[in-house]
């Protein structure tokens, strides 16, 4: 049996922009996609701390060192700059894997957007 469990999370990040004209995604600055363990296009969930919205879309690479978060096309309706959000990516994998795999869990200074 397989089982969907958090692979990597991002936890509490400021949106730094949102631009409804982009084509989507989300774009994160290349230092927290390093540490996450994220692929550049991999699918993820981000979900609003200010308003409660959950959405999904995929990861696009920042400028290293920006601490850009900026959530493009539809998924800029969701949030406002400066709203709280935490980007979570989840992997399938098999139910005795999951019982030992250990996510990668991050924790940004969550005014700048950088690790400390």
């Amino acid at each position: 049996m397989k089982i969907q469990v958090v692979k990597s999370k991002i936890h509490r990040v400021t949106v730094t922009q949102a631009d409804l004209n982009y084509m989507g995604s989300i774009t994160i600055d290349r230092d927290l996609i390093d540490a996450a363990n994220l692929v550049v296009g991999e699918k993820v969930q981000v979900v609003n701390i200010n308003n409660g919205e959950r959405l999904e879309t995929y990861v696009i690479e920042g400028q290293k060192g920006s601490g850009e978060v900026t959530l493009n096309g539809p998924a800029a309706r969701k949030v406002q700059p400066g709203d709280i959000v935490i980007i979570i990516s989840y992997a399938l994998m098999d139910f005795e894997e999951a019982k030992s795999f250990k996510p990668t869990l991050i924790f940004p200074n969550e005014k700048t957007n950088t690790l400390n």
